[in-house]
C-alpha cells in the first residue's frame, strides 16, 4: 500500500457498531461520523482537545512560523465547523515533541493554556509555561512556570483542570532530582535520579498555591491524565516501582489532602524503559473509566476499568484491543454504563485509529476503524472528547508537511 494511500482519512457517513454476543438483549450504538476542515496550517501537529462544562468543545495545537518558531493556536467547536484560530503563544526556544503535547482548558471565567519551552542546553531540559485569558482568548497573561525549583530538567506530561471559581489544578512530570546533589537549585535535597509526579493550582492572579510531590518515582515519559469527580480530582499516570513495574496508578484529592498512590490493576508489566505510552482516565459523577496500554507477559493489551464510587475502587479490567494495539489511548464515557474508547492498532503495513464501544458489565462492541494511521511517532496521539451530544476527534497525519485531521460523531443510539 502506498503512502499516500495508507494516510487517506476513511470517512464514515455512518458507522454502526453492534454489541457482541450476550445472555442479555443485543445492544447497538450508532455514530453518523463526518470529517471536519481542520483550522489547523500546513505542517501542524499535537493536537489536544477539552470539554468545558458548559459543552464548549475546544481544539489546540502547534503550528510552524519558520526559523524553528512554533505558535500554539486554538478553535472551538461551532455549529457545523470550527472557529476561526486564534493565537495563545509564539516563540523560537520550545520544546516540541510528538509525546509531550500543549494543553487548553476552560473553566466559567477562564482558559489556561500550557506550552513547554527550552530551559537548558540539554536535549531534555525545559519547562512547563502556563498563561491564562480572561477575555476568550484574545489576550493572555504572561506566562508562569508551575515549578519553583529552576532546575535544568525535564518538566511536561502536564494535564490541568479548573480547580476551583479562581484556580487551575496542574499536573506534570518533574525531573528535578536529575541534578547533583546539594546542586544550588531550589530548597530540596536531590538524593536520586527519579522522575516525580507533582502538582499545583494557580489562582486568577498568576500566583501559584499548594505545590506539592504526589509520587517519589514514577515513569519518566508517560502522559498524565486528570478528571473531575463529584467527590474531587483523580489523576492517573504510569507509576515505577524499584523492581521496574511500571502498571498504572491513581491518586485523588479528597478532604483536603492528596491520597497515596495505589495501583489502578496489577498488571505486572516489567519494562527497563519508559514506553511512552500513558493512561486516560474520564469521569462524571461518581462514574469513572481509566484506559491504558500494557505489555505484561509479553502480550500488547489495551484495557479499561469501570469504577462507581469516584474511583475508590475499580471492577476487573476488560480488554480492548483487537489483538496487537501500539496503544495511546483516549476515551469518553457515555450512558448505560459504557464508554468509547481509542487507540492504534498495529496493520499488517502500518497502523489504524480505531474506537470501540465497552460497556461496565463486559460487553463490547465490534470495533471500527476511524482512519488509517502511521506507527511513525509523527503520528502522535489521536484525542477525543465529547460534550453528550457529539464527539470530536483529532489526530496527526504524518507528512510533507504535516496535516492536523479532525471529525465529529453524532449520536444516533446512546
Amino acid at each position: 500500500m502506498n503512502k499516500r494511500r495508507a494516510m487517506r482519512f476513511y470517512l464514515l457517513l455512518v458507522v454502526v457498531i453492534i454489541a457482541g454476543c450476550t445472555n442479555k438483549r443485543d445492544d447497538s450504538f450508532s455514530l453518523s461520523v463526518q470529517e471536519l476542515p481542520s483550522p489547523a496550517g500546513p505542517g501542524s501537529g499535537e493536537p489536544n482537545l477539552f470539554t468545558a462544562s458548559d459543552g464548549r468543545i475546544f481544539l489546540s495545537w502547534l503550528e510552524p512560523m519558520g526559523n524553528n518558531r512554533h505558535v500554539l493556536r486554538f478553535a472551538i467547536r461551532e455549529a457545523r465547523t470550527w472557529s476561526s484560530p486564534q493565537t495563545i503563544a509564539d516563540g523560537q526556544n520550545w520544546f516540541v515533541n510528538w509525546a509531550d503535547f500543549p494543553s487548553l482548558v476552560a473553566s466559567n471565567r477562564a482558559l489556561a493554556a500550557h506550552w513547554l519551552a527550552k530551559s537548558g542546553d540539554g536535549a531534555y531540559a525545559y519547562h512547563v509555561n502556563i498563561a491564562q485569558s480572561f477575555d476568550g482568548g484574545a489576550t493572555w497573561s504572561k506566562p508562569i512556570v508551575p515549578h519553583r525549583d529552576k532546575t535544568p530538567t525535564e518538566h511536561g506530561f502536564v494535564s490541568m483542570l479548573p480547580w476551583t471559581n479562581d484556580r487551575f489544578l496542574a499536573i506534570w512530570l518533574d525531573g528535578r532530582n536529575f541534578v547533583a546533589p546539594h546542586s544550588n537549585h531550589g530548597d530540596e535535597h536531590f538524593a536520586t535520579e527519579e522522575m516525580t509526579l507533582r502538582g499545583a493550582t494557580i489562582d486568577n492572579n498568576g500566583e501559584l498555591h499548594d505545590e506539592t510531590l504526589l509520587d517519589a518515582r514514577v515513569c519518566d515519559c508517560c502522559q498524565t491524565s486528570a478528571a473531575l469527580t463529584v467527590d474531587g480530582v483523580i489523576a492517573v499516570y504510569r507509576d515505577r516501582s524499584p523492581e521496574e513495574i511500571r502498571d498504572i496508578s491513581i491518586v485523588r484529592f479528597q478532604n483536603g489532602r492528596w491520597t497515596e498512590p495505589r495501583t489502578v490493576y496489577d498488571d505486572g508489566w516489567k519494562h527497563q524503559g519508559c514506553p511512552v505510552n500513558g493512561p486516560a482516565v474520564v469521569a462524571e459523577g461518581k462514574r469513572v473509566a481509566v484506559a491504558w496500554f500494557t505489555m505484561a507477559n509479553d502480550t500488547p493489551r489495551v484495557k479499561i476499568a469501570f469504577s462507581n464510587d469516584g474511583a475508590a475502587t475499580f471492577d476487573q479490567p476488560i480488554a480492548v484491543d483487537d489483538g496487537n494495539p501500539i496503544g495511546r489511548v483516549d476515551l469518553v464515557l457515555l450512558s448505560q454504563n459504557a464508554a468509547l474508547v481509542s487507540w492504534m492498532e498495529q496493520m499488517e503495513n502500518d497502523a489504524t485509529i480505531r474506537v470501540r464501544r465497552v460497556y461496565a458489565d463486559g460487553r463490547r462492541s465490534e470495533s471500527v476503524r476511524l482512519a488509517e494511521s502511521s506507527t511513525e511517532r509523527a503520528s502522535g496521539f489521536p484525542q477525543m472528547t465529547s460534550n453528550g451530544s457529539e464527539i470530536v476527534f483529532a489526530w496527526s497525519v504524518p507528512g510533507n508537511p504535516s496535516t492536523l485531521r479532525t471529525a465529529a460523531a453524532k449520536f444516533m443510539n446512546d
